[in-house]
């Protein structure tokens, strides 16, 4: 018969290699563990993904308020960027009635870019230039119109249209600071490109700035903007400074 001691080796080795039959994932974490049915990991871990989803929410408040709220714009599916513009075009707010006076029957602009626009059109013609004003402030509603349907017309995407239209809420054309020029000894060039072959577009170049006019979507310009020599906006007041000061700030 084996001794006391010989017994309580062999039942030490035998417990050892029980033991070491057992994968060390089930050694080593504990029974209560072991026991927790996955149901309970699923709510755990449901449980950290809200509390991430929180603290990103604290942090990045922004961002995520982009991805949940709606498309700014009814009608279309696009969302604002980081920046705050929309297709390339930064939002704008639209000019109070008080501040627009009349420039022409039915065309009306800020009081102080017409102001402005005034001493630079009278300096244009003393220059043999004929510079006529094409368009200016718009109301969202009208630019609302003028979006949609001419993009309906032609049949273009929303991306498409934006590169020469902004969306209503996005145009320049509302804040009472911005005009479409154009030369009235070459219509055919209008609201196109070609107008920067113009003795018109020529003189802007050389004397917009002294009226505080500058040309808003030059070619290649940093929002992504269609090339656009007729649309020229006014900066010459504070206020005017700090309304265009995001598309400075991307342009420089």
């Amino acid at each position: 018969m084996p001794s006391a001691s010989r017994q309580s080796t062999a039942l030490r080795s035998a417990k050892r290699r029980s033991t070491d039959d057992i994968p060390l994932a089930q050694r080593t974490i504990s029974p209560a563990l072991q026991r927790r049915t996955p149901w309970r990991a699923a709510l755990t871990a449901a449980g950290a993904a809200l509390l991430a989803a929180g603290a990103l929410a604290v942090v990045f408040p922004q961002p995520l308020r982009r991805l949940i709220a709606p498309p700014p714009v009814q009608g279309l599916p696009a969302r604002v960027g980081l920046d705050g513009r929309l297709l390339g075009h930064f939002p704008y707010s639209e000019a109070a009635a008080g501040d627009l006076v009349a420039i022409a029957p039915g065309v009306e602009l800020h009081r102080d870019a017409a102001d402005a626009l005034a001493r630079l059109l009278d300096a244009a013609a003393a220059d043999g230039i004929d510079l006529r004003v094409l368009s200016a402030y718009r109301s969202v509603d009208l630019q609302k119109e003028i979006f949609f349907e001419v993009k309906s017309e032609r049949n273009q995407s929303a991306l498409e249209r934006a590169q020469v239209s902004a969306p209503p809420g996005f145009s320049e054309h509302s804040t009472g600071y911005a005009v479409d020029l154009g030369d009235g000894r070459a219509p055919d060039t209008n609201l196109s490109a070609r107008f920067e072959s113009t003795a018109a577009f020529a003189w802007l170049q050389a004397h917009a700035n002294r009226y505080h006019f500058t040309l808003s979507f030059p070619a290649g310009n940093a929002q992504g903007v269609s090339y656009e020599p007729w649309h020229w906006r006014f900066e010459g007041t504070a206020e005017a400074l700090k309304t265009f000061e995001a598309a400075q700030r991307l342009g420089r």
